[in-house]
């Protein structure tokens, strides 16, 4: 007769868990971060750094809908407002230095985000993103119409400066590595986030809010504070992105911005902290494939089967996919 499992047997096994589960994640942070660093000596920077943009973008993204279950069809404005508020301050004020422009429109999209969140938090599931989508559409109207945008112009020669006045950003390399710190800076802050105490009661709110309700949790706080912080990532992409292209233009703000950045997620997988990353990379790489071929004004349609294919073949986005397999086969 096989003795009981005891309560210490069984605490001991959860804490070996979580000690491979650590062990695991610091591992893939040290590979993506190798294949960051030597990224360069392959690839062309600029095409580099607009794929980090967008992960970052993804990433912050994915702390709303994959964590906490808020789907929002407004993300878009976040990133234009980080990216015009950047652009302008840069390039009306010579003096001002690229980091503190971009701190500015990350402040910005911070601030636009809970003027968001305070509208939109109290409804849920189609509500909610039907709400966020008109609020986007507001402030895309009120860039087109603004003097301070360029309207359908845009901004354009945003200089790059100089960070903490002597790293010449003009550098593509220098570019390079300075937009790396920033991305790996808001990844490592997502995955401290979810692996919080924080973190949990986000899951658990998209799991069943209406048990958190009942275990005493301010639900619709922890919905705000997570909506500002993904807003906030969203603006500091926004702003490091036109600091990389110098240029800020209405396309960062339209719906379909949105749009990208939710087949992005499900594409790479909701609810992973590589999983955004993947799908941005993806994303990014295959319109530029796209629009290099016979394809390129099919780029939308073929980008839309995409997302179709993944809602219905595998929802679980390619990170998740990979997970299941390794599951499944390798125990």
């Amino acid at each position: 007769m096989s003795e009981p499992i005891s309560h210490a047997d069984i605490q001991k096994t959860m804490l070996q868990q979580q000690k491979a589960e650590q062990r695991k994640k610091q591992l893939l942070n040290l590979v993506l971060l190798v294949l960051l660093l030597v990224a360069p000596a392959v690839l062309y920077p600029v095409f580099l750094m607009k794929i980090l943009c967008f992960a970052l973008f993804a990433v912050a993204f994915n702390l709303l809908l994959g964590f906490t279950g808020l789907l929002s069809f407004g993300h878009a404005a976040f990133l234009a407002s980080g990216a015009y508020t950047t652009g302008y301050l840069l390039s009306t004020y010579p003096g001002l230095s690229t980091e503190m422009g971009i701190l500015a429109g990350t402040a910005a999209a911070t601030v636009l985000g809970f003027c968001f969140a305070v509208v939109a938090i109290r409804r849920q599931g189609i509500y909610f993103a039907m709400i966020t989508l008109a609020l986007a559409q507001l402030v895309f109207f009120f860039f087109v119409q603004s003097e301070f945008t360029g309207g359908e112009d845009g901004l354009h020669g945003v200089p790059r400066g100089y960070l903490f006045g002597f790293i010449d950003l003009s550098n593509n390399l220098a570019m390079y590595y300075f937009v790396l710190a920033v991305f790996l800076g808001g990844y490592l802050l997502v995955q401290r986030i979810v692996g919080s105490p924080f973190g949990q009661v986000l899951k658990a709110i998209k799991q069943n809010e209406a048990r958190t309700v009942s275990l005493g949790y301010n639900v619709n706080l922890y919905k705000l504070l997570a909506f500002v912080m993904s807003a906030g990532l969203a603006g500091l992409a926004g702003s490091v992105k036109t600091v990389v292209f110098q240029l800020a233009s209405l396309g960062d703000a339209q719906w379909h911005t949105s749009g990208e950045v939710i087949l992005m997620t499900l594409l790479g997988g909701t609810g992973t902290l590589l999983g955004p990353v993947i799908g941005a990379a993806f994303v990014v790489n295959l319109e530029y494939q796209l629009s290099q071929g016979p394809l390129g004004d099919w780029v939308d349609a073929i980008l839309g089967a995409i997302f179709i294919l993944t809602v219905i073949a595998f929802r679980s986005g390619i990170v998740g996919e990979v997970q299941k397999f390794m599951r499944k086969n390798l125990g």
